[in-house]
């Protein structure tokens, strides 16, 4: 194979690439919002998500985009480790889309769709059809790409060294092998299948041989998505798990199954064209795979759970923390599922506060000592995860979105910085217990009073996180406000009748005062975040 073969060779991988990479992000921009919104609403049944993952995949072209865009929403709360299974099972489906469009022969139409996509992206200042250009133009260069890999690759037939090497991969588990590293190298099983075929129409390879390649391609796919899990929580690194479980199984079923059945036969009665063999092979893999592993969806997720199962340890670290979570700014539907995450975020950041209100004042009349540590880790978390959405709102605002997508990102970029305060208040708090000797602890009016102030503190949580911050939330919110401001007042002036009684010393009740006014000022933080939500029309966890 002469230099100028080779070049050619991978001058066409890049274009095939590339037309791929473009295809995506056009999509993204034309489609994404849509997709983002069916990828959340419409995966409760499985057979909707089997077809919401294979719509999604087939039209974006990337099985590896999608399953990275699902580990992106497991690992924010947005989607459930079960729904993430139907999605996962039709994105193996929907990325066989690739090998059939080759079969039919739309390389020859690809200049075409090339100069007319170009055309819409460099001379139509129109934003919608710019982003339709995008995929026009990249579904030409996919394809011609295509046809330049297949034309580097006949000479290929000449060689004996490379007929050599292909014949000589006899060996099923090297096959797969072979498929699924070089699936996995260049993160695409759509491309790799699209290389396999290119070699069956140059004459280079057969069906019989390149079977357990197409094999191991699906398995190589999953390494995109490992990859993006890798800082991922627990319940997305089971995703991924999930995402692997499925190809293996499949590979395994199919590896005995074709040695009792004529597979390969059928296939070549199917279509005489290699290509199409390939194609149909790689689709009917994933059909089948799906089919079967259909009814054991929740064993998949059951089987994820326990290959990375939560340690003791971990639970008890863990009581009442969500952990960190981010979506990749470059998901399918930039703006809205960095909107989804920001909230997410909100609502995680709430729960940490929540827990430290929450034992924060129970440890001022309880002889808790673990309190304090585990307060001070969440505190951690809170201002950790204050830092972190800074640097994710400088990204979220380059993006482009419309006014009302802006405000509601400043909006909750507000309530972060709330519950940081709240968080401080918290520590405020604690601390007066923590150093102060037990005598405060004694007086049972104390307890009855802050239960009554943590009551109150906890409704408030409870309004923020429901689904609908409407008027009726509003007013009970206000209403609750008002509560707790007249009974911090009517407290700190109750230990001061103690104090004149001799039941409390002086730096009792200015350390109770002091915690009158932390607790208002979270209630006032709270007012804010609500007040926030309505400015922007929005509720924190609206589903």
């Amino acid at each position: 194979m002469e230099i100028e073969n080779i070049l050619t060779l991978l001058g066409g991988l890049a274009l095939f690439l590339f037309g791929m990479h473009r295809m995506s992000i056009g999509l993204s921009e034309a489609a994404g919002d849509r997709m983002k919104s069916i990828l959340e609403k419409l995966t409760s049944n499985r057979f909707l998500g089997i077809l919401v993952g294979a719509g999604i995949t087939a039209v974006i072209q990337s099985s590896s985009a999608t399953t990275v865009m699902v580990v992106g929403f497991v690992n924010s709360g947005l989607m459930t480790l079960q729904q993430a299974v139907w999605i996962i099972m039709g994105a193996n489906i929907g990325t066989t889309v690739t090998g059939q469009l080759i079969t039919l022969n739309a390389g020859e139409f690809a200049p075409i769709f090339a100069i007319l996509g170009v055309v819409m992206t460099t001379f139509i200042s129109i934003k919608k059809v710019n982003s339709y250009g995008e995929v026009l133009a990249g579904f030409g260069i996919l394809f011609i790409g295509m046809n330049m890999m297949s034309s580097a690759m006949i000479p290929l037939r000449e060689s004996e060294v490379f007929i050599q090497m292909i014949t000589s991969i006899t060996h099923p588990f090297i096959a797969v092998l072979v498929g699924a590293l070089f699936t996995a190298l260049i993160q695409s099983s759509s491309a790799s299948v699209g290389i396999l075929q290119a070699l069956a129409k140059s004459g280079l390879i057969q069906l019989n041989q390149s079977i357990y390649i197409i094999f191991g391609q699906n398995i190589g796919t999953c390494i995109t998505a490992v990859l993006a899990s890798l800082n991922a929580n627990r319940n997305a690194k089971r995703t991924t798990i999930i995402h692997l479980a499925f190809n293996l199984i499949g590979t395994i079923l199919f590896m005995i199954f074709i040695q009792f059945f004529p597979f390969v036969d059928w296939m070549q009665k199917i279509s005489s064209q290699p290509a199409a063999q390939i194609a149909n092979t790689h689709t009917i893999f994933n059909i089948v795979t799906t089919m079967l592993l259909l009814p054991w969806g929740t064993h998949l997720s059951h089987l994820a759970e326990k290959i990375l199962p939560v340690t003791d340890k971990e639970r008890e670290e863990n009581e009442g923390f969500v952990p960190l979570t981010f979506v990749d700014i470059d998901n399918i539907g930039n703006v809205p599922i960095a909107i989804a995450s920001l909230k997410r975020e909100v609502i995680q950041m709430l729960e940490l506060s929540r827990y430290n209100i929450k034992k924060s004042i129970e440890s001022v009349y309880e002889n808790h000592e673990n309190y304090y540590n585990k307060i001070i880790n969440r505190e951690k978390q809170i201002n950790q995860l204050n830092m972190e959405m800074a640097k994710y709102m400088s990204k979220v605002s380059i993006l482009n979105m419309s006014q009302s997508e802006s405000d509601i990102c400043n909006a909750l970029y507000k309530c972060f910085s709330d519950i940081e305060r709240i968080g401080d208040h918290a520590m405020n708090i604690v601390d007066h217990s923590h150093t102060r000797d037990e005598k405060i602890k004694k007086e049972k009016y104390v307890k009855e009073e802050l239960i009554v102030l943590k009551d109150l503190l906890e409704k408030e949580y409870q309004i923020l996180l429901s689904e609908s911050l409407n008027d009726t939330a509003y007013f009970e919110m206000t209403s609750n406000e008002e509560q707790i401001d007249m009974f911090t007042v009517q407290y700190r002036q109750n230990q001061i009748d103690r104090l004149t009684e001799g039941k409390v010393d002086a730096q009792d009740c200015v350390i109770y005062s002091q915690i009158m006014t932390d607790v208002e000022r979270v209630s006032d933080h709270m007012m804010n975040i609500i007040e926030e939500c309505r400015s922007v029309q929005i509720s924190l966890n609206e589903e």
